[in-house]
């Protein structure tokens, strides 16, 4: 009897101490009351699905700071916070194109002295400005395989595809970019567009030529209503399809991301084409100082250092990013879509690359666009 109850408050006690593990290992994986740190992150939209799937990642390695995750265009996230307009308190910005966190600095220094970030912003990932068309209508509007901006602006002015050697039955003629007042992916096909209607020529007076301003109309007109980000213009032109919407200007990540999906959607895929030039845009992180306290912002930092190891940047691989710790290959990254035959997608792209225009360049494209007749 004696020997029972000695085996019985053995276990009681056996099971009492496994609890008290247990809990332990619960709490030191839960948050600790009043210690949680909120980070709210604004983000372009092309970040989208690889920040959702990776702030998963990071509040399960760090259950003290919660992630708050927004999206809007890229000129939206800086219009948005120089206004203060948003209702809610920004933590980090991540427009598409770091070019853009430059604008903000010197808009937010007109009225105020000190810097607007606790630290120098911090690249996150990489993409250029792709052209994008179905591949039988690729095929008649650029016969050479290479995207030609005045082979688009004929298709534009002709209206219909019988104009530039397509079939009656294919309809008018549908081109499609984003909201250059909001959007970064629009802006940069306007630079590049007027770059080539000025003979390979950009600066601000680039902007004052008849013909470009005649572009702008153009554009402006074909393309009512255009999406506020580039996520969305993919979405619809993939819903749309070839008799709604025929070429457009996207993100390389976007448009190797949703490649599968128009495949199966529309059972013929698109067509990458690289623009040449094209301008490189980098997804850059900044921590803002405006109603952040000091231990939001390290913990911001936190974030921001994970997205830059090596696991997350093959995370942004598989959806189309190139990145930017150069460790990561594109080949070997499992299910990197530069592994998936892809038309058009290169690893090594031999078009020239260069680095997006400056802001005042950007306040030019802007400011001729708003004036641009529908």
């Amino acid at each position: 009897m004696i020997n029972n109850k000695k085996t019985k408050l053995q276990q009681k006690r056996t099971i009492t101490s496994l609890g008290i593990i247990l809990t332990s290992l619960g709490l030191a994986y839960a948050p600790i009351p009043g210690l949680q740190q909120t980070v709210i992150i604004v983000s372009g939209s092309e970040l989208q699905e690889p920040l959702k799937q990776l702030e998963t990642k990071f509040e399960k390695e760090n259950p003290n700071i919660k992630l708050d995750l927004k999206f809007q265009g890229s000129q939206e996230i800086i219009n948005k916070f120089i206004d203060n307009i948003n209702d809610f308190t920004p933590t980090i910005l991540i427009p598409a194109n770091g070019e853009k966190l430059t604008e903000l600095t010197n808009r937010y220094q007109a009225t105020n002295s000190d810097q607007p970030f606790y630290n120098q912003p911090q690249p996150i990932a990489k993409t250029m400005l792709v052209g994008i068309a179905w591949q039988e209508r690729g095929k008649v509007l650029f016969p050479d395989g290479r995207f030609n901006w005045d082979r688009v602006e004929k298709a534009m002015q002709s209206a219909n595809w019988s104009g530039v050697g397509g079939t009656s039955d294919w309809g008018s003629f549908d081109f499609v970019t984003t909201n250059p007042t909001r959007s970064n992916s629009g802006q940069l096909t306007m630079s590049l567009w007027s770059q080539s209607k000025a003979g390979g020529n950009l600066n601000i007076s680039t902007f004052n030529n008849a013909a470009v301003e005649s572009l702008f109309g153009l554009v402006k007109r074909s393309v009512y209503q255009p999406p506020r980000s580039t996520d969305i213009l993919l979405e619809e032109f993939i819903a749309k399809g070839a008799n709604d919407a025929d070429v457009a200007t996207v993100y390389e990540s976007i448009a190797l991301h949703r490649w599968e999906q128009a495949r199966k959607t529309q059972g013929k895929p698109y067509q990458i084409y690289y623009l040449n030039p094209t301008i490189e845009t980098v997804s850059t992180a900044a921590i803002v100082k405006r109603n952040v306290n000091q231990r939001t912002a390290k913990a911001a930092q936190k974030f921001i250092d994970f997205l830059a190891e090596k696991p997350q940047q093959s995370i942004f691989v598989q959806y189309g990013f190139r990145p930017t710790n150069n460790s990561v290959d594109l080949k070997t990254v499992p299910n990197s879509p530069w592994n998936q035959n892809i038309p058009g997608a290169e690893i090594n792209v031999s078009v020239e690359k260069t680095s997006p225009p400056d802001t005042k360049i950007f306040g030019e494209i802007q400011r001729l666009w708003e004036r641009a007749n529908w």
